[in-house]
């Protein structure tokens, strides 16, 4: 009766085992970015996505950005054929800020760098000026919180040109990163009254610097709202960043 007894706790504790096994491969087939893609977008548009995003994994770009945008943007609605154009086309402005990066310093640069490159360019920001920047800042430094708080305050009313030199004086007065997430509180009230609200960018870092974290989309993060100038569309396709609208000229570029 022991040996019984023992033969169905072995058996037991290997079906549990086996169950807990199966429960995990099926958690992360869940959150796996490329089943998510699948998941939620048609068979056509998952499958220009994808690769969009192996070419960019292939040219050491950061594809998991690019992953992560696609999620946020189909949990929130917007049309799949936008989805396929915006990822393509951040994919491209990737590729651009890199070469900037890379003409503005001696070392390669970070994802953190490029990812946010990329969004001061969708915003209108001069690829030149950011190799400018790169360039003055210290060697060292990731200039990565520099980048996005130019893109915020372009958002609340300042043309780039105007953005990057209040970043740039910053930094040549060794401003740390928190001190430049502050900038918008010190904006004048005519560029306030331009932008969108008048909060701090730090305060939207963690929206634009991983733009596709979202829950309900397979990915870790808030689900508060859209990713950066998508607007809450009522149930409606929604619009990704710089397709579909028409900025004032010398802003964000469409």
């Amino acid at each position: 009766m022991r040996h019984y007894m023992r033969a169905i706790a072995r058996s037991a504790a290997a079906t549990v085992a086996l169950v807990a096994g199966a429960a995990r491969l099926r958690a992360q087939a869940s959150t796996d970015p490329t089943t998510r893609l699948k998941q939620v977008l048609p068979a056509g548009a998952a499958a220009r996505v994808l690769s969009v995003i192996a070419d960019a994994r292939a040219r050491d770009l950061p594809a998991a950005a690019l992953e992560n945008r696609a999620l946020k943007f189909a949990a929130k609605g917007v049309d799949a054929q936008l989805i396929v154009r915006s990822v393509a086309e951040q994919e491209a402005r990737m590729d651009s800020v890199r070469g900037a990066l890379q003409r503005g310093r001696t070392r390669a640069p970070t994802a953190d760098e490029i990812e946010a490159g990329a969004e001061a360019l969708r915003k209108g920001v001069d690829g030149a000026r950011v190799s400018a920047l790169a360039r003055m800042a210290p060697p060292d430094r990731s200039i990565a919180v520099a980048l996005y708080v130019v893109g915020g305050l372009v958002d609340r009313g300042l043309p780039s040109d105007s953005a990057l030199m209040r970043v740039e004086e910053r930094l040549a007065n060794h401003a740390s990163d928190h001190e430049l997430e502050s900038l918008p509180v010190d904006l004048p009230p005519q560029a306030m009254a331009h932008g969108n609200r008048p909060a701090e960018v730090g305060r939207d870092l963690a929206e634009t610097k991983h733009p596709g974290s979202a829950a309900g989309a397979g990915q870790s993060g808030s689900a508060a709202g859209p990713p950066a100038n998508v607007p809450a569309n009522g149930g409606k396709p929604a619009t990704p960043p710089g397709l579909g609208n028409k900025p004032p000229t010398g802003r964000k570029k469409p």
